[in-house]
Order: structure tokens, then sequence, then C-alpha cells
């Protein structure tokens, strides 16, 4: 056995904290997407857009509760490939972990892709370079540790929301009255009405994916059956209140067609409400690439290492280095098949599966609380069990929609 290569009893170092937990999920959910997306919904569900996005955390919230309740039980890496492998068997506990590391895999090869063009507008190196110095830097992060990661993480996702909340603090003094508010709060009264919130709020979902992330950190967090709980619903309540302050700004701005056809709509929010330039924003919005590929190769390594010691992945990716004690040969083939995406696949219409595949392990994890909860001892689990069947509803709704949508 060589030396960098871990016995099997070599385990994961628990050397993340609530405070480290909450900023990786925060990292993971609040990415580039919200700063692409703003301007989608706005252009969807017009004043309506915070509703747009309070029932989009709706959504999110009913799925988070159900991961909440399951990491209780099971703090494990390798979260929904255990928890659907308990509830629904074997092979769906296989498709579930699959489509996870699936979805991370082919969404860190496109956002590769889209951070290599835009660093190539400014860096006189070809594209296939840059794309692979990025992962080359982020797997070694990756590997180095857990905790190495996270703090990297958390200082982009600090950034990251600093320019939210500036628009925010900025914004809702100069542009949010009563008037805007009401007319932003004030319930459909007709299908016509109706019909572009729901639209807005089935896209503004994918801003909040990522909570689900945080149950693969729980082998490296200390108390996780408390700790990683608490974690997933602080990420989506304080997302919540990120993306609403944003949006009622954004609905509330008297030039806000200007944000619902641009490009970088959040440049010119940032713009609009601050007064000042939005080119950082642009620049922020390419950083928040780089973190959202370095959380997905942490998550997606973690999943393979947590279906490995389930006996769903070979042995060997279930090996850790015996001194960074983290997922090394994982954590490689992670980023080795990303590279491989985005070197020769074109990427599109997988990155449109992705979030169908989200929604189907969302529904199968849902689905596991209802099937584990009815015989638990534990007495939340037991007692909330039945939330499982219409979480699983709403998802499997929300993936209708899209694959409606789609045809």
């Amino acid at each position: 056995m060589s030396e960098t290569t871990a016995p099997p009893s070599t385990t994961l170092r628990r050397t993340l904290t609530l405070p480290l937990l909450v900023f990786y999920g925060l990292g993971v959910t609040i990415g580039a997407g919200i700063f692409a997306l703003v301007g989608e919904v706005l252009a969807l569900a017009g004043d309506r857009a915070p509703q747009s996005f309070l029932l989009a955390a709706v959504i999110a919230g009913a799925t988070g509760l159900s991961y909440a309740i399951l990491v209780r039980l099971y703090p494990r890496a390798g979260g929904e490939a255990i928890f659907v492998n308990r509830g629904l068997g074997r092979t769906a506990g296989f498709l579930a972990g699959f489509g996870v590391v699936l979805t991370a895999i082919i969404s860190s090869a496109v956002i590769t892709l889209a951070f290599a063009g835009y660093a190539a507008s400014f860096l006189p190196l070809p594209e296939p370079v840059l794309a692979i110095g990025i992962l080359a830097i982020l797997a070694a992060i990756a590997c180095w540790g857990v905790r190495e990661s996270v703090i990297f993480a958390a200082v982009i996702t600090v950034l990251e929301l600093a320019t939210l909340v500036l628009i925010a603090a900025f914004g809702l003094p100069e542009f949010v009255s009563l008037h805007t508010t009401a007319a932003a709060f004030t319930p459909p009264d007709s299908l016509a009405t109706l019909n572009p919130v729901l639209a807005g709020a089935i896209l503004a979902f994918f801003a909040f994916i990522g909570f689900e992330d945080i149950e693969n950190m729980a082998e490296e967090t200390r108390d996780p059956a408390r700790t990683a709980p608490r974690a997933i619903l602080w990420t989506l309540g304080l997302t919540a209140i990120v993306y609403l302050s944003v949006s009622l700004v954004a609905a509330s701005v008297p030039q806000r067609e200007l944000i619902a056809n641009s490009q970088a709509p959040m440049a010119v929010l940032f713009e609009l409400a601050t007064g000042y330039p939005g080119d950082a924003v642009a620049v922020m919005a390419s950083i928040a690439m780089v973190n959202g590929i370095l959380v997905q190769i942490v998550m997606a390594a973690r999943v393979l290492y947590g279906m490995a010691g389930e006996g769903q992945m070979p042995a060997f990716l279930g090996q850790v280095h015996a001194r960074r004690r983290t997922p090394v040969v994982a954590t490689l083939l992670t980023t080795a098949v990303i590279l491989l995406l985005a070197m020769t696949f074109p990427l599109v219409a997988l990155a449109e599966i992705t979030s169908l595949v989200t929604l189907a392990v969302f529904a199968m994890v849902n689905l596991s609380l209802f099937a584990i909860g009815r015989k638990s001892t534990d007495p939340l689990a037991a007692r909330f069990h039945w939330w499982g069947i219409p979480a699983a509803a709403l998802c499997l709704a929300i993936l209708l929609w899209n694959l409606s949508a789609m045809m």
C-alpha cells in the first residue's frame, strides 16, 4: 500500500461547524443562477416576481424539511443514496445517488465551459487550457482538506452575498414603498395573473437548489445529527430572505424593463439600485461560477464515497487519504469526468436534463421519508412521515410541468 493511500479504516475528518456548513450551503445555493434568473423571473411575473420567489421558497422548503428529518437519522456522506436505499430499496438508492453525481458533474462541466469562455475574453489563452487550469486548481483545493475547501467557498460566498445585500440595502429604501409592496404581494385574481407567477416560481425554484448538498458533508461535521438539519433550514431561510429582498427591489425599480431585457440583469440592477458601475457584479458572477464548480466537486466526491460504503460503487472510491482525510480518489475521478464532458460533449441538452433528474431525486427522497418514518422509532420522523407524500407530489408536478415545456 502506498504512503498516500489510507487503509479502509481511515475516516473523514469531522471539522465543520454550523457556521461553516451554512456557508457551504449558501455557497452552493446562492450561485451564478440568481445572477441570471432574476431578470427572467421579472420578465415572466412582472410586479409579482417576489411572489414567484416566495412560492419557490415554499416548494424548496417542502423537500428541505424531508432532508432535515432524514439527515438526523442517517448523518452520512452520500445522503440521497442512503435515504432512498433505506426507504425504497437498493436499486432506487443507486439511481438516486448516481443521479446526484451525474447532475453535479454535468452542471460543473457546463459552468467550466462558461467560465473558460468568459476568462478567454481577457486572458490570452485557449479555452481548453483555461478549463484544465481552473479544474486542476479546484481539484487541488478539494483534495487539500474539507475545511480549507469550505473556507475558500465561504470567502467567495461572502462576496456574492455582499453584492446582493448591497442591492437590497440601497434599493429597498430608495424604490420600495407600500404601493410597490402591495402590488408585489397582491394574490392573483385569475388564471391569467396566476400562470405567470407559477411559471416564474418554477424558474425561481432552481435558484434554491443546492441546499440538499449539505447532508453529504455530514461525516465531516461535528454533531451532524443536530448540526446538518439546522444548516439546511438556516440555508433555506437566509436564501429566501435575500432572494425576496432583491426581487422586491427589482420589481419596484421604475426602469425594470432594462433588468428583464439584459444579458447581465444583476449588474443592471446593481447600477440602478446603488448608482455604482455594475462591472464588478459581472466579475462576481464569474467568481460565483468558480464557487459552484468547487462545491459540486466536493459534494459529488462525498456521494461516491458514501455509495462505496453502501456497496453501490467500487470500494476504491471509498478510500480516504491518510493525512488529508479527504476522498482523494473520488475527487480526482469526479474532476476527470467533468473535464472529459467539458471537452468532448455538447452539454446544452444534458444541462436541461439535470433539472429533471434533480426533481426525480427530490421525489424519491420525499417518498423515502414516508417509507422510513412509518417504521421509525425516531419521534420526529414518525410524526412527520406523512409529509413525504405531498412534498413528493409537488416535485412530480414540477417535473411534469418541465417535461411538458420541453415538448
